[in-house]
């Protein structure tokens, strides 16, 4: 599909969205490599976005304490506005405090951006994590929020 290595794991993941959104869940890490690998994906891409997804399919709501629903502002640590554009991070702080994503879910995006060990995600990467997490996460997803999440953001490039 794409020899660009920064963007094919989330070229992968708009894929399994794309290719396994009605189904409600992406067939197991076996049966998933053998179907990217023949779509045309590259081997490494697939190792590193079934790596990702494993992380991913081990977050579970029980894993955060109760409290954290309940607690006030949440302060961003070095590690996390190295790794998050600031408008990334405005708008998991945007989309939280409307109540789109509940502080846990917010938890889980900053997790899975952090684990990707890459500098300064884009607003549009940072989209497509959440999308991820809600979609793992067996949340009923709107439309009008499928779409929000999809749309290209208009004020920076895509990396």
């Amino acid at each position: 599909m794409t020899a660009d290595n920064r963007g094919a794991m989330f070229d992968i993941l708009m894929y399994l969205f794309e290719s396994y959104f009605h189904a409600g869940s992406y067939p197991d890490s076996n049966k998933l490599s053998l179907k990217l690998s023949a779509a045309g994906f590259e081997n490494e891409d697939i190792r590193r976005t079934l790596d990702w997804l494993s992380g991913l399919d081990q977050l579970t709501q029980a894993d955060y304490p109760e409290a954290i629903n309940h607690s006030g502002s949440r302060c961003y640590s070095a590690l996390e506005t190295q790794r998050i554009s600031p408008e990334a991070l405005s708008f998991i702080a945007f989309w939280e405090q409307s109540g789109m994503i509940t502080p846990v879910e917010r938890e889980m995006v900053l997790d899975r951006a952090v684990a990707l060990g890459r500098e300064n995600l884009s607003l549009d990467r940072i989209k497509l994590i959440t999308l991820m997490v809600l979609w793992n996460q067996h949340e009923e997803l709107e439309p009008l929020v499928i779409e929000d999440l999809l749309t290209p953001s208009e004020f920076e490039p895509v990396q």
